[in-house]
């Protein structure tokens, strides 16, 4: 029997300890347990990533609140005792990986795990990596090497990138390049070393965060692309799911940003003076360089065309495509300024970004 204690919290636990329970369980569902351990509801990863776009408090809310007060039948459950090609078959019905089995009385007994009843298929992605940047913002220190390739810990900040892709059975990967290609691809080769093959798509001119993906072949499979800078200990079977549940075209991982500013802020209409705020809070979601897209948008990209991220998702959205965020509440930073790379070399020794 798995420790049910590390898949559970009770009705009066916050959202913020739910998030915790499923990042230490790495099931990816917390079950909400009333007395004498009766199921009242189950809570998952995405439905706290949807909490933290609508903006709910993580630390206020309740997981009973959150349980009780949604829309939605009861957690779909099995009896203990069950065969696992019925629970095979369950999940597949109900497209789930996880299923609580109850006894008579309700009292969860056991959490039965697809990964557990048949070997979970490798994510069903190719990758490609954004490595053509020029890091003018990280001068000197770009002067000689891309930044992909600037050592972070023992390696380069791109091979933690890499290595992370390989471990949730990413097999094939692009990586774009323009500024000094030459290091990135003497240093990766074919990927044999890294445990995956590796192919590399030159931008004669800079094309952008995005327009390097128009010299790509077209793709028969969703497409996670990643830009070669970014530090992250997001789930990406998670983003997956996320993507396919909302049936998203394109799939863009966000990240939580506060800003502070330092002075009152004065609300005017012409020249009166409305109201004032002082030293307000502003909280948005940023951009985070992580995405997921299907093949069909490909075809919205011309080959050669300078096209930023950000006018990618415009032209999506003008075109009626389904474009959704996917907030990463894990580790993640963006080394592109002096002080970020700093701070990144400081998480690695300590080793704070974790290899999934």
């Amino acid at each position: 029997m798995k420790d049910l204690d590390r898949l559970s919290i009770g009705p009066g636990g916050s959202l913020r300890d739910a998030l915790k329970c499923i990042d230490a369980n790495g099931e990816g569902i917390a079950l909400v347990l009333g007395e004498d351990r009766k199921l009242l509801g189950t809570v998952t990863d995405g439905d706290l990533r949807r909490a933290i776009l609508a903006g709910r408090d993580m630390d206020v809310e309740t997981v009973g609140a959150l349980v009780g007060g949604r829309k939605q039948k009861r957690p779909v459950t099995a009896r203990v005792g069950s065969s696992p090609a019925a629970l095979m078959k369950l999940m597949k019905e109900s497209s789930l990986r996880h299923i609580p089995l109850v006894d008579a009385q309700g009292r969860v007994k056991e959490l039965a795990l697809l990964r557990e009843l048949a070997l979970e298929e490798d994510l069903p992605l190719t990758a490609v990596v954004m490595a053509g940047g020029f890091g003018t913002r990280l001068r000197p220190l770009t002067e000689k090497l891309p930044k992909p390739m600037l050592p972070v810990g023992d390696r380069p900040v791109m091979e933690h990138v890499i290595e992370q892709l390989q471990k949730v059975g990413i097999s094939r990967v692009s990586i774009t390049t323009h500024y000094k290609p030459e290091a990135i691809i003497e240093h990766f080769g074919d990927g044999h070393r890294f445990g995956l093959e590796i192919d590399y798509v030159n931008e004669a001119e800079p094309l952008g965060t995005a327009g390097a993906l128009g010299l790509l072949n077209p793709p028969q499979s969703p497409v996670l692309v990643i830009n070669g800078d970014v530090l992250t200990q997001v789930n990406f079977r998670a983003m997956f799911d996320y993507h396919l549940d909302n049936r998203a075209q394109m799939t863009v991982g966000v990240r939580r940003f506060e800003l502070q500013v330092p002075y009152g802020v004065v609300d005017m209409d012409e020249s009166s003076v409305r109201r004032l705020d002082e030293k307000p809070t502003y909280r948005f979601f940023i951009n985070a360089g992580v995405y997921l897209i299907e093949p069909g948008v490909f075809s919205l990209i011309k080959s050669s065309e300078r096209l930023d991220a950000n006018d990618l998702i415009e032209r999506l959205i003008a075109a009626g495509k389904k474009v959704v965020g996917f907030p990463i509440h894990e580790y993640w930073l963006d080394v592109g300024r002096p002080d970020d790379y700093r701070q990144a070399n400081q998480d690695f020794p300590a080793e704070r970004v974790e290899r999934p």
